[in-house]
């Protein structure tokens, strides 16, 4: 028999924990659904087990969307801040780490628990682990189909994330709703993910896998419609497959299959100009003196990958030679051949198109009472805490609309 609710809320995480909490204390009757045995998995394995659950940065500016002013409304109205109060209500102790990332100190089941308390404090019903068939409208509303019966409820919000991290759930249940109710979805690709690369001009750079350094990192160019440009200073790290590190991350999101990254692994000096300068007072040779400010297996890498030899002497070398050293330093451009994919993508970019939502509310403006928040939205925040604070604002938007119906 069906079970009578005002609010059915599809997926456990982040955004989907948020929106029932604050629907609920509004005075709806909500119910929480998730096919997972265990709570929030994506929120638990956050920032290596400590949750960088926001960034104090979080500005408009750090996301990317088809439509990028439409998460201006949510982040607007319920800021890192606001978050940051509710963590200091909870007495969960925090620190700040690297460019506003803000962490929890001891674990990221703290940050779980605050949730589910929220939503405790609200009545809100659970039903884990519960499959989700599928929505359809009725004349009261919505019917949930479910592995334990079907719901009755007036609202549906759907919270289910993206395909990132399938091997801790991930489905693709949030687009086939929205496409049922004939919601255009953007097309989905990872994001904050490792590169890949192969062939002969990746040789060279194999046996680097472990090195780490500071670079700046560019792509795209940002003329034509829709193309955005992304440019970031941040670690970048050699795998056995090709390139990670937050820098590396951060540009996967910007990245456009076919066309190059750009990569400046010593961003303090322009290479070629100091290389010139030294030639009179040098005597080392070329290996050496990079080796001076690279580490050295990378400096080997680099010479051999450009056609130097690694122990030729400085001194001996052609003015335009080390002028296509500089360049092959401070502006690297190589083209992956893909990316690590969703198993290892931190985010999902693309979802459902914000041109079908409400930026005020979240919902379907062609749906009466059907809302999506978090990732499951064509909205994909910056590494960083980003990610967060957008399920948060998004969840609270959506929870405080659905409360004032």
């Amino acid at each position: 028999m069906a079970k009578q609710y005002d609010v059915a809320v599809i997926g456990a995480g982040a955004a989907g924990m948020m929106c029932a909490a604050v629907a609920a204390q509004g005075g709806k009757r909500v119910v929480l659904l998730d096919h997972a045995t265990k709570l929030a998995e994506k929120i638990r394995i956050s920032g290596g087990g400590r949750c960088n659950f926001t960034n104090i940065n979080a500005a408009p500016q750090n996301f990317l969307s088809q439509n990028p002013h439409f998460c201006k409304s949510a982040l607007s109205r319920y800021t890192a801040q606001d978050f940051l109060g509710l963590v200091k209500k909870y007495r969960i102790a925090h620190h700040e780490k690297h460019k506003g990332q803000l962490f929890c100190d001891d674990s990221s089941e703290q940050i779980i628990t605050m949730l589910r308390a929220e939503c405790e404090l609200g009545g809100v019903k659970w039903w884990m682990p519960c499959k989700v068939g599928g929505v359809r409208k009725s004349d009261t509303g919505f019917v949930v189909e479910t592995d334990h019966g079907e719901i009755d409820v007036a609202n549906v919000v759907v919270a289910t994330g993206g395909l990132s991290i399938p091997k801790i759930g991930a489905t693709d249940l949030g687009y086939r709703i929205a496409s049922g109710f004939g919601l255009k979805i953007i097309e989905t690709r990872p994001g904050l993910v490792p590169l890949t690369f192969d062939g002969p001009s990746w040789q060279p750079f194999v046996p680097l896998a472990g090195i780490a350094l500071e670079v700046e990192v560019s792509t795209g160019s940002g003329k034509g419609k829709g193309s955005v440009r992304g440019h970031f200073r941040e670690d970048l790290l050699f795998t056995h497959r090709g390139l990670s590190g937050p820098a590396i991350l951060q540009i996967s999101s910007y990245w456009q299959p076919g066309t190059p990254i750009m990569i400046d692994l010593l961003p303090e000096m322009d290479v070629a100009e100091t290389l010139i300068g030294l030639k009179k007072s040098e005597k080392k040779q070329l290996g050496n003196v990079l080796a001076q400010w690279l580490p050295a297996r990378l400096a080997e890498g680099l010479l051999t990958a450009n056609g130097f030899e690694p122990d030729a002497r400085l001194a001996d070398m052609a003015d335009a030679k080390l002028r296509k050293l500089g360049d092959a330093i401070n502006r690297w451009a190589i083209v992956p051949t893909g990316s690590e994919g969703y198993k290892k993508a931190e985010v999902t970019l693309g979802g459902v198109d914000t041109r079908e939502l409400s930026q005020q509310t979240m919902m379907a403006n062609k749906v009466p009472g059907l809302y999506f928040v978090g990732e499951t939205v064509d909205v994909t925040g910056w590494l960083g805490g980003y990610n967060f604070q957008w399920a948060w604002a998004s969840g609270v938007a959506a929870g405080l609309a659905l409360a004032a119906t």
